[in-house]
């Protein structure tokens, strides 16, 4: 059994205390993947069918602009699930890309099988049914620090969640995430430290 069983169980039950035999079933149609720095795991245009559960690494979403540039929409890092939601949903292309920024131990579910397993079992409905309030709340939240938030305290609250995120990605990929320029970063950062 993964280092990450209990991890991962506990982090399920902090969002809808599912059961024990509950938490086997969904185990058992997740498959522990890892990936190198640089994987694509939903393409532009993809239409997705997976969901995702990351175990060790750091992965971001993001949107390619018209005139090419990247605009990183969420980084990830454990334990966090994460799909292209509206892909999955709709059962339309993806318009969004995810891919590791790191290497990554990540967890693929299948969302045939996930959705199977709600139809079946009440407990893995409500555990969805609660991580989608989860994400829901999670993204008014981003958008009030967004919103609010200068660039400066916007840095200050990515390194309170990801302390190491200097040493894990490139410069270049924390601005796009603060939606700064390098130079903007690199000044704030003297300016801190």
């Amino acid at each position: 059994m993964s280092d990450y069983y209990k991890v991962n169980y506990d982090f399920m039950r902090s969002l809808y205390p599912i059961s024990k035999k509950t938490y086997d079933k969904l185990y058992a149609i997740a498959e522990l993947k890892e990936f190198q720095a640089g994987t694509k795991l939903v393409d532009l245009g993809e239409v997705s069918r997976k969901l995702f559960l990351i175990n060790k690494g750091v992965l971001r979403s993001y949107l390619i602009l018209e005139n090419g540039k990247e605009l990183t929409k969420t980084l990830f890092t454990p334990t966090e699930f994460f799909a292209s939601f509206t892909s999955m949903l709709t059962n339309k292309p993806s318009e969004f890309v995810y891919e590791t920024l790191t290497d990554c131990d990540i967890y693929e579910i299948n969302y045939e099988a996930f959705m199977n397993l709600c139809a079946t079992n009440s407990e893995v409905l409500k555990f969805y049914s609660k991580y989608l309030e989860f994400l829901f709340i999670a993204g008014e939240s981003m958008f009030i620090e967004i919103s609010s938030m200068n660039a400066s305290e916007r840095y200050l609250k990515l390194k309170e969640r990801i302390p190491n995120i200097d040493q894990l990605i490139p410069q270049y990929q924390i601005a796009s995430f603060l939606n700064i320029t390098p130079v903007q970063l690199s000044r704030i950062r003297s300016k801190l430290y």
